[in-house]
């Protein structure tokens, strides 16, 4: 029995042992990668300089043309993120506010994603390499219910999100593969689908006075940024579009520009403009905003 133990403890200790190791490659990997993704490009990053820095979700990221900003003489990136949640476009923010990065003017996506205070897990797995090296991170994480596991138990953060930041993605960011999330300054543009859906429910749909919302509205505030809060344009065959007047009320400084594009041949699917749409909304931004 006394055998039985010592070699039960050996094993455990090698296997912990082995997760530390393992933990350790994996997030210095990491901590050296800024080309496959907007998260490491942020966070492998120091003292950028923009006139504008665009925050959201998909309806952000595929929205919002950032070259068109450029052609009018406007530093700017779009940071959208496709899955995302107003978790991670705070925790955007906090990141560039500590890597010291001079912002203007924040274009905030707000609108479906005022609907509930979750963080992506597809999203926010990314930041999970990097818990342990940014107080940023690990207090922004601090009171979600999987925290403890994800930052005191070794490689567990790996292995639990495996398809987004496992063995195949360390691989490809030790390689110093690039993606496409970087291209046209962020944006990512949609083509026309024949057969997309272009209708749309948001009838179950409420609009929470959000942390998130708030949290951004604070950092803009005390880092002297100009927070513009938009509601971005959805397909006309949608149920419940009450939904954006909603927001308005609970929150009267969201631009709510919903109905700034119509006809489904500017949009990719229901809730995302193509190329075109995005093209037409963004110069009706820029005039609104940046004459």
């Amino acid at each position: 029995m006394k055998r039985f133990l010592i070699f039960t403890t050996k094993i455990l200790l090698l296997t912990l042992l082995v997760l530390v190791v393992l933990d350790f490659v994996y997030t210095k990997v990491y901590l050296q990668s800024s080309n496959r993704g907007k998260i490491g490009y942020v966070y492998n990053s120091k003292g950028r300089v923009y006139d504008v820095v665009i925050l959201g979700s998909s309806r952000a990221n595929n929205h919002f043309v950032a070259p068109m900003f450029e052609d009018k003489g406007l530093k700017a990136f779009n940071y959208g993120m496709s899955g995302g949640h107003l978790f991670e476009a705070s925790l955007f923010l906090k990141l560039m506010i500590e890597r010291k990065y001079i912002i203007k003017n924040v274009i905030l996506e707000a609108d479906l994603n005022l609907s509930n205070e979750k963080e992506s897990e597809s999203v926010a797995s990314k930041f999970m390499p990097y818990i342990h090296d940014s107080k940023v991170i690990a207090s922004h994480f601090a009171q979600q219910p999987d925290f403890w596991t994800n930052y005191y138990l070794p490689f567990y953060r790996y292995i639990v999100f495996e398809p987004q930041i496992g063995f195949r993605e360390m691989y490809n960011d030790a390689l110093k593969k690039p993606t496409k999330l970087l291209d046209h300054l962020g944006y990512y543009p949609l083509g026309k689908k024949p057969k997309a859906n272009m209708k749309n429910d948001l009838t179950n749909l409420k609009p929470l006075h959000n942390k998130y919302y708030e949290e951004i509205k604070h950092l803009c505030k005390i880092n002297d940024i100009n927070l513009i809060a938009v509601m971005t344009p959805m397909c006309t065959n949608t149920k419940g579009l009450d939904y954006f007047e909603k927001v308005h009320q609970m929150y009267p400084e969201i631009h709510n520009y919903e109905k700034a594009v119509e006809g489904d041949e500017y949009f990719s699917s229901c809730g995302h403009m193509n190329d075109a749409g995005a093209r037409k909304f963004t110069s009706i931004i820029l005039n609104d905003f940046f004459k």
